[in-house]
């Protein structure tokens, strides 16, 4: 391998004086030239690419950077000054140059948390990864948020700002996945749902119960995990081996036996406790998180009260619609009319799901109800009878314990715009790294708009709405042919000649020689991002519009699972994101007014949106997930760096989490200039430009029914 040379003064002279921009900012770089110039190419690489990468953010920070960094280049490991220099960068994002500065002046207290910076697993970084993670696995929906401790409230999963308990970081990642998973199962096994107040009072020291009982419950979900997923427990083994964790006394694998007979439920290792409230309890595994009882407490009084009011008030809603469908019964002149009683349903868990009861009649739930019951179930063990009784009228406001968001329009102009706001990060890619909680974007409902437009644009286009309803009715219908079947409608004729082969050759014959025709269940959920900037005004909002209206007179025939929201805004502080249609609303006469009430509003910053709707997308239980982007132009924003390669490239990479989160991202343009950059940003095919916005209604239509056939 040839080795380059280093590069001489002049050179180091020219790159330096571009990237300080010498002529405006008068920065002297001999000084920096004469100690760059010793070193050998590869360092003088790795230090230049830094210098322009920090320039990006700030001169005056690449510059000092410059000035120290040979200085740590023997102490420091390259991943260690590269987490050095994003830490001021970062820095500088949040609170400004001076505390910036102070980062690149005190790298001795930056070397105090060196193995952390250079194996450790940072929880920016791993956060996105494991709420993905999260989103597969069974059970209540958890956030991940950023704490000093590794506990779990029941609804909320703490881990550190970094995970350096391991010697690599692809060890500290693991760890941070295994932590992850284990304070799942304590919430998805029953170790929250225990009532500690009551089972620690009966014992004279309460926190030597509480540490015998934790050492009963980790063995009692290892089990579970063993059980549950099996891989993934081989590699939390593995780390507990490589962390050194001592053995686990036989006294306490005695208890094993019993634990096995039925893991799935807390009273298993509470029927132990008296036997093992007395013995010295075994240190905890390294991935194994201790319980937190006020904090499980305090979420799950709250939570209780909360989710009974809200299930039983949906449970209205659901029996009033199932009386609504009923055919109505002739009115008997001899009963005097009165108040039904409350409806009362019954419940049992479907799969990943739910069923409803209602008078012997099977009802869906939707989503939020699902959830619901989830939740419920996991803090009682059951759903206690008298939750599943639908409340009467008057007998709760729901909206006193829904969530409440702050009027955006309020928010927006008062000292504290981020309160209540969803924070992301945005790629930068000069700087090849994020910058943290950098847009701050808020959901807002649509404004409805004209309640007639709707049957105004299915009139119009009468002839076409009529011809996608039959061929979507088709789709409904379809089903798929499957070859080489033991048994079936139709001869397989190729598997046949291959068989016949066989027997000739004197090999056994395969069974296997037949056509079975299939109709496979339509698993999916789909979010239309359209985008709502300044430039669709005009026809191409009208076929925006008119290409909804049409898709959801379809899609309704199909019966696919779908959301629509518009995105706009102005400059990364302002981000918003329109509600039309969620996933568990009916395409009613509210929808068609927020469908109608789409317009031009401000700029497309996309990467924000992308990432705030995949993480939506990823919170509905689907086997296939799509994201169709309806848009009219590339990511842009008011004044800032978003326009040109910095708004494609943060784009790219949001599109780019959303595929590893299992989200398939399309997107529909009009655009004349697409191929430019639409290629780098979704793929080769996964985008397509139409070519005349009045095509734009029968294409989508098209486009989707390709897409999910």
């Amino acid at each position: 391998m040839r080795i380059s040379p280093p590069l001489a003064g002049e050179e180091l002279t020219r790159r330096l004086e571009t990237t300080f921009d010498v002529e405006f900012t008068f920065h002297k770089v001999g000084h920096l030239v004469a100690i760059l110039a010793p070193l050998e190419r590869d360092t003088q690489d790795f230090i230049l690419d830094l210098v322009d990468r920090i320039a990006s953010t700030n001169i005056q920070i690449s510059y000092e950077f410059t000035r120290r960094v040979v200085e740590a280049l023997d102490r420091l490991d390259r991943r260690v000054i590269e987490a050095w220099a994003v830490h001021a960068m970062d820095t500088y994002d949040q609170v400004g140059l001076r505390p910036a500065l102070e980062v690149l002046f005190k790298v001795d207290d930056f070397l105090t948390h060196a193995h952390a910076r250079a194996a450790g697993a940072f929880f920016h970084e791993v956060q996105p990864v494991l709420s993905s993670f999260l989103c597969g696995l069974s059970g209540r929906r958890l956030d991940l948020k950023e704490g000093e401790q590794v506990y779990t409230d029941s609804e909320r999963l703490f881990l550190p700002n970094v995970m350096a308990l391991m010697e690599s970081e692809a060890d500290n990642f693991l760890l941070c996945k295994a932590q992850v998973t284990f304070m799942w199962a304590q919430t998805r096994f029953g170790s929250a749902r225990v009532d500690f107040a009551g089972v620690l009072s009966r014992y004279p020291d309460p926190d030597q119960a509480l540490a015998a009982f934790q050492a009963l419950d980790s063995l009692r979900l290892d089990i579970c995990l063993a059980r549950e997923l099996p891989g993934l427990w081989r590699d939390m083994q593995g780390l507990s081996r490589r962390h050194g964790d001592a053995a686990i006394p036989a006294g306490w694998l005695s208890f094993t036996a019993v634990l096995n007979r039925d893991p799935a439920v807390p009273e298993t290792a509470l029927a132990l406790l008296d036997t093992a409230y007395v013995l010295e309890p075994p240190a905890a595994r390294v991935y194994q998180a201790r319980l937190n009882p006020p904090a499980i407490a305090a979420a799950r009084e709250a939570r209780l009260e909360r989710e009974t009011i809200l299930l039983r008030v949906k449970l209205a809603k659901l029996a009033e619609e199932q009386r609504r469908k009923a055919p109505a019964a002739p009115p008997d002149p001899s009963e005097e009319r009165r108040t039904p009683p409350p409806a009362q349903f019954e419940a049992k868990p479907e799969g990943l799901g739910w069923e409803l009861t209602l008078d012997d009649q099977p009802i869906a739930p939707p989503e939020d109800v699902k959830q619901l019951l989830t939740s419920i179930a996991l803090d009682w063990g059951e759903i206690p009878p008298e939750m599943l009784v639908a409340a009467g009228d008057g007998e709760y406001d729901a909206a006193r314990y829904e969530v409440k968001e702050k009027d955006p329009n309020e928010v927006w102009q008062g000292t504290y715009h981020l309160e209540g706001a969803h924070l992301y990060p945005e790629w930068d890619f000069a700087r090849q790294h994020y910058r943290k909680n950098w847009c701050v974007l808020r959901e807002i409902d649509l404004e409805p708009g004209d309640p007639a437009y709707v049957a105004e644009v299915i009139a119009k286009h009468q002839g076409l709405v009529k011809h996608l309803r039959r061929t979507f009715e088709a789709m409904r219908d379809e089903s798929k042919l499957l070859k080489r079947q033991p048994q079936g409608d139709d001869v397989d004729i190729d598997a046949l000649v291959e068989a016949l082969a066989d027997a000739r050759d004197g090999r056994e014959m395969s069974e296997q020689l037949f056509m079975q025709r299939h109709r496979a269940d339509r698993n999916l959920a789909v979010m239309f991002m359209v985008d709502m900037s300044g430039s669709t005004k005009g026809w191409i909002n009208d076929a925006e519009r008119e290409s909804l209206i049409m898709l959801c007179e379809s899609l309704e025939t199909l019966g696919d699972r779908y959301a629509i929201h518009g995105f706009s805004g102005t400059t990364r502080k302002r981000c918003e994101i329109y509600r039309i249609k969620t996933f568990d609303q009916a395409y009613d006469a509210g929808v068609k007014a927020r469908i109608a009430g789409i317009v031009p509003r401000e700029y497309t910053r996309m990467g924000v949106a992308i990432r705030h709707l995949a993480k939506r997308l990823n919170e509905v239980e689907a086997k296939t997930k799509l994201l169709i982007t309806l848009s009219d132009g590339k990511p842009d924003d008011y004044f800032d760096s978003y326009r040109g390669q910095y708004g494609i490239e943060d784009t790219r990479q949001a599109l780019f989490e959303a595929r590893r989160s299992g989200i398939h991202p399309f997107c529909i343009t009009i655009d004349r200039e697409g191929k430019a950059y639409l290629p780098h940003m979704y793929g080769h095919a996964n985008w397509v430009e139409i070519d005349e916005v009045r095509k734009l209604p029968l294409k989508v239509a098209d486009i989707y029914r390709r897409l999910t056939s």
